[in-house]
Formats: structure tokens, C-alpha cells, sequence
């Protein structure tokens, strides 16, 4: 169903900037709308959760540079069958923790330092449980194209 969600979303998104194109610029103008489109399709893909990650500024964690958190991420992902995902940090004091990437096998989940101080170890993996569900969903592609598209 989310790949159906995800694909509504780009063919309304391809819809929107042909249409504009078509009227600014007539044929010539849609048809550079549907390149540009296609091109933003693509983009949001396969990069969506790249480019949504360097808008926090979120720096890659391992199981060296804060363990406990890494060890958190690996056993959630393991009793729910899931590939191990990317860890990232995100330097900010706001409370907050998502999900991204394309799908299971490339996915990504991000914390920021403030949700770590504020919450219990219990807590927070709680939080990571819930932003691993989405992964195994399947939710986090169409989220994180929104969230691109927002942005």
C-alpha cells in the first residue's frame, strides 16, 4: 500500500509541475516541467534520505562512538527481523528521533542528542522500536520524500 501512496505522490508532484509548465510556457514550458519532474523523481528515490539527513546535520554513529545507542538500534532491528539500519546523531537540544531511507535495506534512523539526555534508556528504545515499525512498513520512503518536498 505505501509503494501505491509513494508513487500517488510523485505522479501528483509530475502532475502539478507539468501543469505549470504548460502554463508559463506552453508545450516547451511542460515539457521542461515533466524533465525537471522526472528528475526530482529520482532524486527524491534514491537520495531522499541522504538529503534529509544532511538537513540536520546528522553524523553517523557506530558501535565505537556511542555504544549503547548502536547496541539499542542492533538488537531492535534483530528481534524484528530487520537489517541492521544506519545510526545518526543529530546535534540539537529539540527532542526528536525518525526513520528514513527507501526501504528495510536501506534504511536509516537518527536521534537527536536532546532525546538522549532527556529520555530513559527504556524510553528510548521504545522510541526506536516505534521509528523501526515504520521501516518495516515500509512507511519511511513516502514520509521522507514529504519531508524532502516540504523542505
Amino acid at each position: 500500500m505505501n509503494n501505491i501512496k509513494t508513487t500517488l505522490l510523485l505522479a501528483t508532484l509530475t502532475a502539478i509541475l507539468v501543469a505549470l509548465g504548460d502554463m508559463i510556457g506552453g508545450r516547451s514550458g511542460m515539457i521542461m516541467m515533466f524533465v525537471i519532474s522526472m528528475g526530482m523523481n529520482f532524486m527524491s528515490y534514491w537520495y531522499s534520505d541522504k538529503i534529509v539527513l544532511a538537513q540536520y546535520n546528522a553524523q553517523p554513529v557506530t558501535a565505537q562512538s556511542n555504544p549503547k545507542l548502536y547496541a539499542m538500534v542492533e538488537q531492535l532491528a534483530k528481534n524484528g527481523n530487520l537489517p541492521m539500519p544506519k545510526v545518526y546523531i543529530i546535534p540539537s537540544e529539540v527532542p526528536n528521533a525518525f526513520a528514513t531511507g527507501r526501504n528495510p535495506s536501506h534504511a536509516a534512523v537518527a536521534v537527536t542528542e536532546g532525546i538522549q539526555r532527556l529520555l530513559t534508556d527504556d524510553e528510548l528504545e521504545g522510541v526506536l522500536a516505534h521509528e523501526l515499525t515504520h521501516v518495516k512498513n515500509r512507511d519511511t520512503l513516502i514520509s521522507t520524500i514529504a519531508a524532502m518536498m516540504a523542505g
